[in-house]
């Protein structure tokens, strides 16, 4: 039985709901149900379409969500609290009005001045990985979370439903004053500080922080966010793979054995992040 709209979801969603079409031997005989992963991204722009549309195009239903988030589960997002967090978040509400259509689909799109909103599968992917830091891990919440890179506000969104507080620096103007906007509208907006300035200092005023999240990738971490990042903490950030052959995502998390701070590097998948820049515009 499926949930009504106004029921929160509740996750891990059972992929038995997922179960589209079928497909049969040679023969023809033993038809089975299959998953059609080729068919998400219209899965996605179906549901747009289908829903009732209060302001035009439907993206405000549950529903469309919670479709989107049940695509990302199957594709390996298990987090159930990640999960939950996207499923709140209404990321029509993050992009221009001409892309809205494309909200729910598993893509990144333009925000303007050069800059994209993330895929919803790395938003979830890098938030589910800072999940697993050692603080987090012990008070199942992220705590007071530093990202750098406010962007359009959507991942901010996001963070905002899994942590204590959430201080979001971002360099360009514009894209500062528009996440403003973006973010006023939602309940969690007070849980938000939204900061002018450059990414690569961190913010030294809400220090320390025991999650910090990048939306953009260098060759060197910043020292500054090391510095500011609180023992039991992990940051997580893309950045140019040995011999420049891309960006990887990679995790530093700061432990305390026997008395002495200690940063440890692991890195992860390839992935495509804006460059990093200092200073403001």
């Amino acid at each position: 039985m499926s949930q009504s709209p106004e029921r929160p979801a509740r996750f891990p969603l059972p992929l038995g709901k997922l179960v589209k079409g079928s497909v049969s031997n040679a023969s023809g005989a033993g038809q089975r149900e299959v998953l059609m992963p080729q068919r998400h991204l219209r899965e996605a722009a179906a549901d747009a379409a289908r829903q009732s549309a209060p302001r035009g195009l439907g993206l405000d239903s549950d529903m469309v969500r919670r479709r989107m988030v049940q695509r990302l589960q199957l594709e390996g997002l298990s987090d159930e609290r990640v999960l939950q967090a996207l499923s709140l978040v209404p990321r029509h509400e993050f992009v221009d009005s001409a892309l809205a259509i494309q909200a729910y689909e598993d893509t990144s799109l333009p925000i303007g001045h050069g800059q994209t909103i993330s895929k919803p599968s790395v938003v979830g992917r890098m938030i589910a990985m800072l999940m697993g830091g050692a603080t987090a891990r012990q008070q199942g919440r992220l705590g007071r979370v530093l990202e750098i890179g406010t962007g359009c506000g959507y991942q901010a969104a996001v963070l905002a439903e899994l942590s204590r507080q959430v201080v979001s620096i971002e360099r360009l103007r514009p894209l500062h004053e528009k996440a403003k906007l973006n973010l006023g509208k939602l309940r969690s907006s007070a849980q938000i500080r939204l900061i002018y300035g450059d990414g690569c200092l961190g913010y030294a005023q809400a220090a320390p922080y025991d999650s910090i999240i990048a939306a953009a990738g260098g060759e060197d971490l910043p020292p500054a966010w090391l510095a500011q990042l609180a023992v039991g903490g992990r940051l997580i950030a893309p950045m140019v793979s040995a011999g420049n052959r891309g960006q990887i995502l990679v995790v530093i998390d700061h432990l305390l054995e026997s008395g002495v701070s200690r940063f440890v590097r692991s890195e992860h998948e390839a992935v495509l992040f804006v460059p990093l820049k200092s200073g403001v515009m």
